[in-house]
């Protein structure tokens, strides 16, 4: 099945173009648009999409207010953030709020849709060095670092060494080589991890590591 996306932003030009780029892929449906994040929560209940990308700043309702309503719906879409500029304080935010990660709008447009892709599967979607900037730019201090690793503590060592892949940037697949387990039983640790940290993607496992010295 395609998967589905509600694409939000003011600026029609930008949704047009984005909306061509992924029509190209058979196996994604842009199901529906919105000029303003005020009108998100009544998409993705008329639509039940897989995916919206947000842009971070909007009129009335942005991006980071978005991701904070959608990810407390029950079985919430992954929400995937537009940004202009890769170090936007407000990125970090809604990747703290839940969003699954964010995507730059000069993006390629295969790399796009393929990160389309990713999110839809609940992997994260930002690029290494994207990630490496962004976490060492909004690293935080000592007090939360302790806190980080205070909680790091609640996971077993196998949770553990799977945050720390995830925080390293691997896919599902990549852990389960590295680590030497089935596919099925990484899925189940970063299910755990998530449901023990109160976490509700894995980007957020992913800052959490690197804020305790693990990645």
């Amino acid at each position: 099945m395609a998967v589905k996306v509600v694409l939000l932003d003011d600026e029609e030009l930008v949704r047009g173009g984005i909306r061509l780029i992924l029509d190209l892929d058979p196996d994604i449906e842009v199901v529906a648009e919105g000029s303003d994040g005020s009108v998100a929560a009544e998409l993705v209940s008329k639509h039940r999409p897989d995916v919206v990308l947000t842009d971070i700043q909007m009129p009335t309702v942005g991006g980071l207010e978005v991701t904070k309503r959608l990810t407390r719906l029950p079985d919430p879409p992954a929400v995937a953030v537009l940004t202009t500029f890769d170090l936007d304080e407000y990125v970090y935010a809604a990747l703290q709020n839940g969003a699954a990660g964010f995507l730059l709008k000069d993006t390629p447009p295969r790399d796009l849709a393929a990160a389309v892709h990713v999110v839809a599967r609940g992997e994260a979607m930002l690029s290494p060095r994207i990630t490496t900037k962004l976490l060492s730019t909004f690293s935080s201090g000592v007090t939360a670092a302790q806190a980080a690793k205070t909680r790091m503590e609640e996971l077993t060592a196998r949770e553990r060494e799977v945050a720390v892949a995830v925080a390293q940037g691997m896919s599902n697949a990549e852990i389960a080589g590295n680590l030497h387990m089935s596919l099925s039983t990484v899925k189940v640790h970063i299910g755990r991890m998530m449901t023990k940290l109160g976490m509700t993607n894995r980007t957020q496992v992913a800052i959490l590591a690197h804020d305790a010295g693990l990645a």
